[in-house]
């Protein structure tokens, strides 16, 4: 054995490590730093040898013989290199085991005292045995796919000496340094080899039950399924590991869910149920996804999570006025249901209905609920759907089944109180897949909501915290089922005063930042916004003076990209330079008074409006011809206003044979446009006795009231709508049943002051004031 013939100096440099355990004959390779490369540049000193031993697990440091193993490698370095990025690579030779006996120096390099440590050993018929099993083991081992290199496995079979196979193996078996470090502290080169029998036999056992799983595998599944092969691999190999497998990792984390979700008694058996259903369905079957999606939805509604209400009301009024001008009946039933809420925990959320024309603020007014209430917010839209399922979710025996848009909104929002807005609830849609109207009803009824089934979840849950507000621009298409189980709030029009107070605390401000005028803001004067208002604009809500306003700051925009000077103000002269000609005209103030002509008002879903009824005569059979696109009840209404006038005409100085062979000829101007109701009905007797008495009636006036064939006026609908629609139209004198006289209050105190109000019981009243 020519390594442990060899003599060493009395000290040696020492490198202690906490990784590698270096055997005998062996050739390996160290990277250090330029610090630690003092140890082995030292080493030229001491005929290039270098003891490296390793640290025991608990030293921190090696300063001290305590902190290391006793029994070290004695090495020679055979090459020093330096690589590119600063370190150096240093060859190694191990030689023989040594002992260190003492510490002699730390610094710069430590030095210690070592001797060799001498092995013996007798050959025997045991030591013999085991080296010819460890090599049938290695050669076993080989049939099992474990790789060796091809020097030693021309070395392998000549040799006998136990102490050079042991620790060939040794370094051969993937071992902690904790193992190997026990092999080099073992002298006895029999005892080692035994021990290394035992690890080698360990080893090849594991490759024989890997082997034995592989073949296993592929006999199950067979050869092409790549995919299953490795799954089933990881699967056994959990197995003997003792590991938990994916799917019952899976099964674990949906169980934990479904414990944290808080449901009810009924929901969580059901939920168990399911679950055990689950765990026996094969994971390659469609039906373990519908169950899995199922549990899945269970599991992450909002059965227990609610946002706190913030009770400040202080602070709610402010985000609504922040956030909207006007609007007193909304803002009001917010502060109430505040105030109710600060004294009864436990309270259903109310079902309010906007109901309005376009562009009065409907569906911005939920996002200003929600943040004053502290409540998240959903919207959906209901214009078009014509799908029950929409509402009350698919069966899950369906393919593709899902929960209905109220429960999914609710499963992504993660609370069971949020404000929840139901856009467009009048163009809701109607065929063969049911009727999306009447899945509501459960819905939004307070005493049904508590526990409301969708067809997919299949189990009651509780809408009643939600706060339902719905949209509508008109309220006549909504079934009276579904209505009577809402709060109508009517939200009307703005008047130009209110536009102008919106226009300058809202609109300009926003399109002036959404069109990059912010570091140049031009000053909008009110004269041009009032222009804006009346000249270019003829709404109920602001929805086009805003996109008008948006087109005169991106005209502005353009000519400062064209390095023209900005603007500083925007004037009424600077309205119409940028936006060109008016596009709309002051009917009423541009007009004479003619014969036959009144001024009339309508109520529309955009808001409301002014109309002119024309009546003429000519000769011919007597006959009434309607024209101007009128609805049916608006037919009825003329021939009314006709039988009355022709059963007063004594009354109103009408000539006895004013009625004998005339064709009286009624027409709405606006052709195109249908109109209908009977709220024009004193408009149409007004028009008849200007007509058959010769005398023209006022343009300023405007009137409206449904009539009887007694002359009785009766009370209509949407006057604030029409007043203002008139005020807009320059009208200056209303006429009106005397029946709608308490709806004064809701029109604007500013509107009030400029209009003079007439109230009548009978039409020939307001033929007196108009005529």
């Amino acid at each position: 054995m020519p390594h442990t013939n060899i003599e060493i100096p009395e000290r040696l440099p020492l490198y202690p490590q906490k990784e590698m355990v270096p055997f005998p004959y062996m050739i390996f390779p160290l990277y250090v730093d330029e610090r630690e490369l003092r140890v082995f540049s030292e080493a030229d000193n001491y005929e290039k040898y270098v003891a490296i031993v390793l640290l025991r697990p608990d030293a921190a440091t090696a300063s001290t013989l305590a902190d290391m193993s006793e029994i070290g490698t004695l090495c020679r370095v055979n090459q020093i290199k330096k690589l590119g990025d600063g370190r150096f690579k240093v060859t190694l030779e191990g030689m023989a085991r040594l002992r260190i006996l003492g510490i002699e120096q730390t610094a710069p390099v430590m030095l210690a005292t070592c001797e060799l440590v001498r092995e013996f050993v007798e050959k025997s018929l045991v030591s013999e045995a085991l080296v010819q099993s460890l090599n049938a083991l290695l050669k076993i081992s080989l049939s099992h796919g474990k790789p060796l290199p091809d020097d030693v496995m021309k070395m392998i079979d000549y040799i006998d000496n136990p102490a050079r196979l042991s620790d060939l193996v040794a370094l051969y078996v993937n071992l902690p340094a904790s193992d190997l470090q026990e092999l080099l502290e073992t002298v006895d080169p029999l005892d080692r080899l035994k021990k290394v029998y035992v690890h080698l036999t360990n080893e090849v056992q594991r490759m024989q039950i890997k082997n034995e799983v592989s073949s296993e595998v592929t006999r199950r599944v067979g050869k092409n399924q790549k995919e299953y092969i490795l799954r089933e691999q990881m699967k056994h190999i959990q197995e003997e590991l003792g590991e938990e497998d994916p799917r019952a990792s899976d099964m674990n984390e949906l169980r934990r869910l479904i414990e944290e979700a808080g449901l009810p008694e009924e929901v969580q058996k059901i939920a168990d149920k399911e679950l055990k259903r689950l765990e026996r369905i094969n994971p390659a079957s469609p039906e373990y996804t519908v169950s899995r999606t199922y549990l899945d939805y269970l599991a992450g509604m909002p059965w227990n999570k609610s946002t706190e209400d913030s009770l400040d009301m202080v602070r709610a009024e402010e985000i609504l006025n922040e956030d909207h001008y006007d609007l007193k009946k909304v803002k009001e039933r917010i502060m109430e249901f505040l105030a109710v809420r600060s004294l009864k925990e436990n309270m259903k959320g109310p079902v309010l209905c906007f109901v309005g024309p376009p562009g009065v603020g409907k569906t911005s007014l939920g996002k200003s609920i929600a943040r004053s209430l502290g409540r998240k917010f959903v919207r959906i839209s209901l214009g078009g759907v014509r799908d029950e399922a929409e509402i009350r979710g698919h069966r899950r025996t369906y393919i593709g089944a899902l929960p209905g848009r109220i429960i999914k909104e609710l499963f992504r929002c993660g609370s069971n109180n949020p404000v929840f807005m139901l856009d467009e609830i009048d163009k809701l849609g109607l065929d063969f897949r049911g009727d999306p109207a009447s899945a509501l009803l459960e819905v939004l009824d307070p005493e049904q909501n508590f526990s409301f089934n969708d067809h997919y979840l299949d189990v009651p849950f509780d809408l009643s915290k939600v706060m339902f507000i719905t949209t509508a621009n008109q309220l006549d298409p909504i079934p009276g089922p579904l209505k009577d189980r809402m709060e109508v709030i009517r939200l009307a029009g703005y008047s130009t005063e209110e536009k102008l107070h919106i226009a300058r605390n809202f609109i300009i401000r926003r399109e002036i930042e959404e069109n990059g005028l912010a570091n140049t803001p031009p000053e909008f004067h009110d004269a041009a916004v009032l222009k804006v208002i009346s000249d270019y604009t003829r709404e109920a809500g602001v929805r086009n003076l805003q996109r008008t306003i948006g087109s005169v700051c991106r005209k502005v925009a353009k000519e400062i990209t064209q390095k023209k000077e900005p603007r500083k103000e925007i004037t009424t002269e600077v309205v119409t330079e940028l936006l060109g000609p008016r596009k709309f005209h002051n009917e009423v103030a541009a007009e004479d008074d003619r014969i036959g002509v009144v001024t009339g008002m309508a109520w529309t879903e955009t808001g409301g409006d002014i109309l002119f009824v024309e009546a003429t005569s000519m000769p011919g059979k007597p006959e009434l011809i309607l024209t101007g696109s009128l609805g049916d009840v608006m037919k009825e209404s003329a021939r009314a206003a006709l039988s009355y006038v022709e059963a007063h005409y004594g009354d109103f100085g009408i000539a006895p044979d004013a009625f004998e062979n005339r064709v009286i000829h009624i027409h709405v101007p606006s052709g195109a446009i249908p109109k209908d109701g009977p709220s024009a009905g004193v408009t149409m007797v007004t028009a008849l006795v200007s007509l058959l008495t010769n005398r023209p009636a006022k343009r300023g006036v405007s009137m409206t009231g449904e009539i009887t064939l007694t002359g009785r006026v009766l009370a209509i609908g949407g006057l604030k709508e029409k007043v203002l629609a008139a005020h807009r139209a320059g009208v200056r004198k209303i006429i009106a049943p005397d029946r709608n006289r308490d709806d004064l209050e809701d029109i604007p105190e500013n509107v009030r002051k400029e209009l003079e109000f007439t109230f009548i019981h009978e039409a020939a009243e307001a033929v007196a004031v108009a005529l």
